[in-house]
């Protein structure tokens, strides 16, 4: 009998991490590679190939003057080894610098959990769209207004605040991320 036991335990633990690594690998073939995978069939919002999505110029605005937005309404084309500059900026998108906007998403995880004076809003939850190789428009750096703070969420916020355009480049000299917001409120 125990020896019956002890078998099933051990082809559980097999099983279960036979299912870890398909799945960490699907992840990592699906996942982090969103520019340059097709959208599947069964995908109601995919992500298009082509940022060639020309932002709105009248967003939604609610009764406090909030232009509510979207990280697609942000997007710019940008070829693979073509350097930023602000020309490549469409419109409308320069349009909201300065503006009160809301836009939605995912915090970046770092060490710090509560009272977040500056972070990193991305597009998704997977830590791989920010970095080496990831868009420039699916990440903003929020600071903070004075006396303002957030804590970390899994779960996507809407950060309200002033919308900027400001480069940030890393210690090679490579662009990080190209937008900024002075965040009043993350909810």
């Amino acid at each position: 009998m125990v020896l019956r036991v002890a078998s099933y335990i051990t082809l559980r633990k097999h099983f279960l991490a036979r299912c870890f690594i398909a799945f960490f690998s699907a992840s990592l073939l699906l996942g982090c590679d969103q520019e340059k995978r097709e959208s599947l069939p069964f995908e109601k919002s995919g992500r298009q190939k082509s940022p060639s999505i020309s932002p709105q110029l009248s967003w939604k605005v609610d009764q406090k003057g909030i232009r509510e937005i979207s990280f697609d309404d942000i997007v710019f084309e940008m070829n693979d080894g073509t350097a930023f500059s602000q020309a490549l900026l469409p419109e409308g998108v320069v349009s909201l610098k300065g503006q009160r906007i809301r836009i939605r998403g995912y915090i970046l995880p770092s060490f710090q959990q509560t009272g977040l004076t500056q972070f990193v809003l991305v597009r998704d939850n997977m830590e791989c769209c920010f970095g080496p190789g990831a868009a420039l428009y699916d990440c903003i750096v929020v600071k903070m207004a004075p006396g303002r703070t957030a804590d970390f969420s899994i779960r996507p916020v809407a950060v309200t605040g002033i919308f900027g355009i400001k480069e940030l480049k890393g210690p090679d000299g490579n662009h990080l991320a190209v937008y900024a917001l002075t965040g009043d409120s993350v909810q």
